[in-house]
């Protein structure tokens, strides 16, 4: 027996505003599925109260109730959800079936999206980013300067999750787009598919001080991190007694953004499986998970030196998943933020996205970008400089910054 494909994602949104939307998702079961959903559900700006997960190895069951936004387009999500679900194979009767995936999907293309503007303001970075996101146009990397004259010039490198960026019709409507929110300010606009040194995603080139690299992406757990967050804060616990086939891992910290989507990158970093978990965000701020996990050849965690790593690992992805710190560089501060690559290769959605919000609202402005990755302590990630504008009234101390960028992250504003 099968399901149609179109059920393998229902989404029963609220009645009333501020009411929780469930989303339930019941499809053929492969190990980082969890981590896949719950990529998108933080890519689309939505976050977790609750969820329930099960599955057999071969199928599952996930429900997931979410808050979302007046502007959540529900009906766009449920279509990436489905996406990124095991494929099936159609028969004649319309039941789908599961097939095996053999073949990894080809790299999608990167464009190069270039454009000058006039001037400068503050929020502009921001404001480009946000119709990018909205025409889902995943950036890549980054590179925006000023001109002594004041004049912007921004390179984008990004992907199309549609995959029509090549077209004439999707390349003007981008140039539309971002015409309605620059205005006068824009000069001219140009959409070019990039070279093939770039769409091999080569590391940073630009050089990170030792200094930096040692405290910044550090993989000790110190009791207390710039993040906010506090060892005391983490709880995480393993039962080998409680189920005859599973380990149980009991997690209770404090909730942040992403905090589901963090524990299923980490599992499916490890190739764990989730069999069956439930987890929850208490009114107090904390988020409690139960999740009864099996490795990839089906038996429990027994190996002490496993367990230690595992839960080392848990424990510091939940107190810094991201890195943010200010830095002296010349005369100048760069704001510095990194993240963790998944195995896969994805980074984490919406960081670059929250630091222009970030910037923009306490008016700060930037004289250049870059978007880089990185490969420091055997681990991948993926780096923002952004070197700040401290003129033009600008007073805010670095220590406030810090914490603005810190929160917005976080989800703690």
């Amino acid at each position: 027996m099968g399901i149609l494909y179109e059920d393998a994602v229902l989404i029963k949104q609220g009645e009333r505003a501020g009411e929780e939307t469930v989303i339930t998702v019941n499809c053929p079961d492969k190990t980082g599925l969890g981590c896949d959903l719950c990529r998108i559900i933080l890519l689309f700006g939505l976050s977790i109260a609750r969820g329930d997960v099960s599955t057999d190895g071969k199928w599952c069951y996930l429900v997931f109730w979410v808050l979302g936004t007046p502007t959540t387009k529900w009906n766009l999500l449920k279509k990436r959800l489905v996406e990124v679900c095991p494929s099936c194979t159609p028969a004649v009767s319309e039941i789908y079936y599961y097939r095996p995936e053999f073949q990894q999907p080809k790299p999608p293309e990167v464009f190069l999206l270039k454009f000058w503007c006039y001037y400068d303001r503050k929020g502009i970075l921001h404001d480009v980013t946000k119709v990018l996101y909205e025409l889902e146009l995943t950036i890549k990397k980054v590179k925006v300067s000023t001109a002594p004259d004041g004049r912007v010039m921004d390179l984008f490198f990004v992907t199309d999750t549609r995959e029509l960026l090549h077209t004439k019709k999707r390349q003007e409507e981008t140039r539309s787009q971002l015409k309605a929110v620059l205005e006068d300010a824009m000069i001219s606009c140009e959409i070019d598919q990039a070279g093939p040194d770039v769409t091999a995603c080569p590391q940073g080139s630009s050089f990170l001080p030792s200094a930096i690299t040692e405290d910044m992406f550090s993989l000790e757990l110190a009791k207390e991190h710039h993040s906010g967050v506090l060892a005391s804060d983490i709880s995480i616990t393993v039962d080998n007694y409680l189920s005859p086939s599973h380990t149980l891992v009991h997690i209770l910290c404090r909730d942040h953004k992403g905090l589901i989507y963090d524990i299923m990158r980490t599992l499916k970093d490890y190739n764990i499986q989730i069999s069956y978990g439930r987890f929850f965000a208490n009114p107090k701020g904390y988020c409690e998970l139960d999740l009864f996990i099996m490795q990839a050849d089906g038996k429990k965690i027994v190996d002490p030196e496993k367990q230690n790593s595992l839960c080392s690992r848990l424990r510091m992805e939940l107190a810094r998943p991201v890195r943010v710190d200010m830095v002296s560089r010349g005369p100048d501060t760069e704001l510095l933020v990194a993240n963790p690559v998944e195995l896969s290769g994805r980074g984490r959605p919406r960081v670059f996205y929250d630091i222009t919000l970030a910037l923009k609202v306490i008016n700060t402005r930037n004289f250049s970008v870059e978007i880089g990755r990185h490969r420091i302590h055997d681990r991948e990630w993926e780096v923002y400089r952004v070197l700040l504008d401290e003129g033009d009234g600008c007073s805010w101390p670095r220590k406030e910054i810090k914490e603005c960028v810190t929160k917005k992250l976080m989800g703690w504003d």
